[in-house]
């Protein structure tokens, strides 16, 4: 896949500021188990390809926040009222409004999420776990049902609405220890991709694995290779997006390395302007650690290139077991 573009070097920068909370006004509150101090250097910019500009989301400058509490709404008796005031006995609407919200663990150390909100239909949702948070739409008779990779073994989730209602759910993922799992999570517009090579994969070619090529579940269960999970939906208000690389390090036969790295492409909604970006990963059965990443972007002149940015995420070191 060829592409004429330019590439620029002198206007990019890379600042890193550690701990969770310190990027995008809207990141959970909540700490991961650990924080690694790595500085960030960009140690190449090299022309790639990448996806059509089409399928980059449109920025939506709202703030996202995780609510104070999580409670259920119910469906509110309607009173009636006599012409001298008299009350009458509550009617029953038959219609309740409670979200309930259930997970199950799948292949590939995910999680099946399944949600009911019944006076929600249509609208925005944020989905939390570990770190990761993402928003969608529900669907116009309040139910939603997604793939989610865990971050942990005993995994929570919460989905929270705009309005301040959600519901919790939890479920045990003991395969987490067997997998390597990278996230690149941003807000808006970003034009931000997560790009893994598996054992000097040529891009574009079997084993880079992308969203254009993202893989299955499946693949990485039975030790084969990773795969890519996008979450979040890019038309959802205050739109929260993030890309999960997963490789089944605890049951591969193969071994060598695998390149990780952020591409960027310069459009008009990025260009001349500091993109904001947090990287959560979990390797060798370790603790969760995060890193906050600030990345300018060249001028608007520069539209429809592309940078590479390396040594934002190491690269995993795969023994073959």
């Amino acid at each position: 896949m060829d592409r004429k573009f330019t590439i620029r070097i002198a206007a990019i920068t890379l600042r890193a500021a550690l701990g969770i909370g310190l990027v995008m006004q809207s990141w959970p509150s909540s700490q991961p188990r650990s924080v690694t101090q790595v500085p960030l250097v960009v140690s190449d910019v090299q022309p790639v390809s990448s996806t059509p500009r089409d399928l980059v989301p449109v920025d939506m400058p709202m703030v996202a926040s995780l609510p104070d509490t999580i409670v259920s709404a119910a469906a509110t008796p309607v009173i009636e009222t006599s012409e001298i005031a008299i009350p009458e006995a509550p009617v029953d609407t038959g219609f309740a409004c409670d979200v309930a919200m259930t997970a199950t663990p799948t292949a590939g150390a995910m999680m099946s999420v399944e949600i009911t909100a019944p006076c929600h239909g249509s609208e925005r949702v944020t989905l939390h776990h570990n770190g990761l948070m993402f928003t969608t739409v529900m669907q116009p008779d309040g139910s939603l049902s997604l793939d989610i990779p865990a971050l942990s073994e005993q995994a929570l989730v919460i989905a929270s609405f705009l309005d301040g209602e959600g519901a919790v759910a939890m479920t045990e993922v003991s395969s987490v220890p067997f997998y390597d799992r990278v996230v690149l999570q941003w807000r808006g517009d970003a034009g931000l991709q997560l790009h893994a090579r598996e054992f000097d994969a040529e891009y574009f070619t079997d084993g880079h694995i992308w969203h254009g090529a993202s893989g299955e579940p499946s693949r990485a269960a039975t030790g084969q290779g990773g795969f890519l999970t996008t979450l979040g939906r890019v038309d959802a208000p205050d739109a929260l997006l993030a890309e999960v690389y997963t490789f089944p390090s605890g049951m591969t036969q193969a071994s060598g390395t695998v390149a990780l790295t952020v591409e960027a492409e310069i459009i008009a909604s990025n260009c001349d302007r500091s993109v904001e970006a947090q990287t959560l990963e979990i390797r060798n059965g370790g603790t969760l650690s995060s890193k906050e990443l600030t990345i300018d972007v060249p001028g608007c002149d520069a539209v429809g290139d592309f940078l590479l940015l390396k040594n934002l995420v190491e690269d995993l070191t795969i023994a073959a077991k």
